[in-house]
């Protein structure tokens, strides 16, 4: 992704999570545009979820969600930084997010996404992640977010169905990256 990024110029970009500085001057260093979006924040702080179903479980406004947190006027993108927001957000947001994307991306597009490979442990910790020059990516402890979901491989191609294709990386700290193509 680094490399894509260094290659080409003037993409247009999305920075899911909170505003990073680091990767606001990067990007727009490289003569990119950027777009943040805290979705994560916007979904547990918004009130999305309007009652709960004849089981108890919750039943949220995903369209107003969609529509608010999720507004790009029109706008298309080439790359998604997407980090570890689907492992944070709650269940019924997590498809239509990824749907979302797909329509908002321009085809050849790509997403950076993490996801992790366990529930526990301190690699759990809701992150803002900053670009570097160089391969690495620094996380940063960021807000008090509970992970919801570890997926596994196949719920991850389930997800992605629609998308050309993904390649898969796994990286340290109990995380699997992934670059997938519109």
């Amino acid at each position: 992704m680094r490399k894509y990024l260094q290659e080409e110029s003037g993409l247009r970009t999305i920075d899911f999570g909170s505003t990073s500085p680091t990767n606001v001057n990067y990007l727009t260093g490289l003569g990119h545009s950027v777009f943040v979006a805290d979705v994560v924040e916007d979904a547990c702080a918004g009130n999305w979820q309007i009652g709960v179903d004849a089981e108890g479980k919750p039943i949220w406004d995903v369209e107003g969600f969609l529509s608010q947190a999720l507004n790009f006027s029109g706008r298309t993108f080439d790359v998604v930084l997407l980090w570890t927001t689907l492992d944070y957000l709650p269940e019924p947001l997590v498809t239509p997010v990824v749907a979302h994307l797909f329509e908002a991306m321009n085809p050849g597009g790509q997403v950076l996404a993490f996801f992790h490979t366990r529930m526990q442990g301190e690699q759990t910790a809701y992150c803002r992640f900053h670009l570097t020059g160089g391969d690495d990516v620094e996380m940063q402890a960021d807000g008090q977010f509970p992970i919801q979901r570890a997926f596994v491989n196949r719920s991850i191609e389930r997800l992605f169905a629609a998308w050309s294709g993904y390649r898969q990386f796994l990286a340290k700290d109990s995380v699997s990256e992934l670059i997938i193509t519109r």
